[in-house]
């Protein structure tokens, strides 16, 4: 079967509930969609509010609270938020990539911590966390366990490798710059590579059923494992899933009978959540992002702005201003989409009220360096 890259735009779109809100339990989207990115506090409250008929931040407040929904380093090494259910077969799918980027990493091992002492003190660091404790005290327990000092850069390494939760705190989205840390409860197996293997596979349908048809090297990217170890896992998937022919004769995988849409289905506009995974979970970001804009949305430092998307794809990108959300076209837009991106924007602005209605603005410095704007408008209540 061949599949046209609109098509792939539309397939996306539907897996991420991005073509439709649905009226969704958080903890069920969530793990529909995967996992979302969540560096930024505010950002998957941002990414449900998009996907969630009826979204109400406080019921992914209670779901934090209650750890029904989990928020960790894990894919791409970077923070996101899954289903607790999910979150230890994917952090035995993410052992070789977060051991080699943080043990590995020449800032951990000029502590020279060995080994062993290291595999004990993961171990007694998730015991200490059974109730949540605050950075300082963790580090504090580490330094106090080694009987000496532990620098910042190794105990940021060692705490991004250990499989600790981040603990809500107090503030507009349930995290703050303060980080308490918090066990798993039961461990996920770490240095297994059996148990790394099995994740991983189980990582990748999941994937797949939420992102796909994906190439391995889409797969690759967007768990920053190495492209052997996705190629030996869709190798042992042989049977559980099908082969398609992308643009430009790119070979694609995908789990039987998930959605994919008839290319010319209609996208409703939306106003993306910076870091939102759609734009960071293939290797050909061309699904999502045009190659010209790439470089306006996807910052030399990793920032990845709040975006417009149009017709399911970034159009420009967005902030929130005084008065409303101010929001930037990378070129001309029809009145009815401008009518459609105002109507998001009275919703969002209602959102961001009653939290942080200037969300994302320690990034205002990009809106100084300009953009390729073809027009730029401010939406929102008034």
């Amino acid at each position: 079967m061949v599949i046209s890259a609109r098509a792939l735009n539309r397939s996306t779109l539907a897996r991420q509930l991005l073509l439709e809100r649905e009226p969704l339990d958080v903890v069920e989207a969530v793990r529909r969609v995967v996992a979302l990115q969540a560096q930024q506090h505010a950002s998957p409250y941002l990414a449900l509010w998009n996907r969630i008929d009826g979204f109400d931040p406080a019921s992914l407040d209670t779901a934090l609270a209650g750890r029904r929904l989990a928020k960790s380093t894990l894919m791409r090494v970077t923070l996101h938020l899954v289903d607790a259910a999910d979150f230890g077969v994917f952090r035995e799918a993410m052992e070789p990539t977060l051991r080699a980027a943080r043990l590995g990493d020449a800032r951990f091992r000029a502590a020279g911590i060995g080994p062993e002492e290291t595999a004990g003190l993961v171990a007694g660091l998730l015991e200490y966390t059974g109730r949540p404790r605050a950075d300082a005290e963790a580090r504090a327990w580490a330094e106090e366990r080694l009987g000496v000092p532990l620098e910042a850069p190794a105990w940021r390494m060692l705490r991004q490798y250990a499989p600790l939760w981040h603990a809500p705190v107090p503030g507009p989205w349930s995290f703050g710059a303060r980080h308490t840390w918090a066990g798993p409860g039961t461990p996920p197996r770490l240095a297994d590579p059996k148990a790394a293997d099995a994740g991983l596979r189980v990582l990748l349908l999941r994937y797949l059923a939420g992102f796909g048809p994906a190439s391995v090297a889409d797969m690759a990217q967007f768990t920053m494992a190495t492209r052997s170890r996705v190629r030996a896992a869709v190798r042992a998937l042989d049977g559980e899933l099908e082969e398609l022919a992308g643009p430009e004769g790119a070979v694609l995988f995908d789990v039987p009978g998930a959605p994919r849409p008839d290319e010319d289905t209609p996208a409703p506009p939306r106003l993306m959540a910076m870091w939102d995974s759609v734009l960071l979970a293939y290797a050909d970001r061309g699904r999502v992002i045009p190659p010209e804009y790439r470089r306006e949305v996807i910052r030399v430092n990793g920032d990845v702005l709040p975006t417009l998307l149009v017709d399911g794809r970034v159009a420009g990108v967005w902030r929130a201003v005084a008065g409303g959300i101010e929001a930037t076209a990378f070129h001309g837009l029809p009145e009815a989409v401008w009518e459609g991106l105002a109507a998001e924007a009275v919703s969002l602005t209602a959102l961001l009220a009653d939290r942080d209605p200037l969300v994302y603005r320690r990034y205002d410095h990009w809106w100084a360096r300009g953009f390729l704007a073809a027009d730029t408008r401010l939406l929102g209540p008034g």
